[in-house]
């Protein structure tokens, strides 16, 4: 009967726009991959890598010698901050770089294999600049936490088709008393862009689970996260908060304990916000590499724990 065959026929066989509407509908991407599309976003990824090492090559190496290629282990510098900063920088990376890809028309595997590439590779042209750098070296340790952020991004996108876990970064001016400024200008820089990037001890990372991902049958809201931030300051150098100064003049200022901090705290997944605006979708994708201000509770490596009414 009619009735039945279309019960059992949802969707005409010769009807080729309901089928790619089902299909969309299912997650498949049934456009074909554009050519120009895909010139467009390959020659974005170069561009964006060599005006990267031109801009980094200035910013951090022009002020040292070159060396042959080396090794350098760092682990135990800026009580791993460096290297959670890798971990958040590779897995944003991944993130951007996989839209761009789909953007081209491109399979959703085969856009995270590539986005996910695309983040190390450019990683990997920062740890190779380091391997050349008489202050630095190539680091096994960074490139590790290169390689776990991107793998922490296709992992989930493949397995769950979703980020199920975030990592997310947020970051709030470290108060350094007078007479340390002018080692916070050495480490860090002198301007707000910069600082951002460099300062350790304006920095925290975030974990950022999303409450309804893991508890699909619960009345929580779908955009609500829980994060566990860490983060260290009190760090004027890399192993220890002794240094010698431009003129030769040797600090000491192991009076100055180094600490860790681990945070408590909700968070906002902004892509789970729903909204028809394209401009906005955008947006919230793009704020969302960055912890959203709230309430937090605060245990550090001394034992002292607090409660913070807002936390950046």
């Amino acid at each position: 009967m009619p009735a039945q065959d279309s019960l059992k026929n949802p969707v005409p066989a010769n009807d080729s726009t309901n089928v790619a509407v089902a299909n969309q509908a299912q997650g498949t991407n049934t456009r074909s991959p554009d050519k120009k599309r895909i010139w467009l976003v390959a020659g974005g990824h170069a561009a964006v890598w060599a005006i990267s090492y031109v801009a980094l090559n200035k910013a951090w190496y022009a002020d040292y010698p070159k060396e042959d290629f080396h090794f350098f282990n760092d682990w135990e510098e800026w009580n791993q901050m460096d290297k959670a900063g890798h971990v958040w920088t590779a897995y944003q990376l991944s993130r951007f770089s996989t839209e761009a890809w789909r953007w081209t028309g491109l399979k959703k595997s085969t856009s995270i294999w590539i986005g996910s590439a695309s983040a190390v590779a450019y990683q990997s042209i920062i740890e190779i600049q380091d391997g050349f750098s008489s202050q630095w070296g190539f680091s096994w340790g960074d490139m590790t936490a290169n390689i776990v952020g991107a793998a922490a991004f296709a992992a989930q996108e493949l397995t769950w088709g979703d980020q199920r876990i975030q990592i997310k970064m947020s970051y709030w001016p470290y108060e350094y008393p007078d007479d340390l400024i002018e080692r916070r200008n050495q480490l860090f820089g002198t301007g707000s862009l910069e600082r951002i990037l460099k300062d350790y001890n304006s920095q925290t990372y975030w974990a950022s689970a999303n409450l309804k991902s893991f508890l699909p049958n619960s009345n929580l809201p779908k955009w609500l996260n829980i994060s566990f931030g860490y983060a260290s300051e009190l760090m004027l150098g890399g192993r220890e908060n002794t240094w010698t100064d431009k003129d030769g003049v040797y600090h000491d200022r192991t009076d100055i304990e180094r600490k860790r901090r681990f945070f408590l705290a909700p968070d906002i997944d902004l892509t789970k916000i729903k909204t028809k605006s394209k401009f906005i979708r955008g947006l919230l994708f793009t704020l969302n590499a960055v912890k959203f201000p709230a309430p937090a509770l605060e245990l550090d490596s001394k034992g002292t724990f607090k409660v913070h009414a807002i936390y950046f």
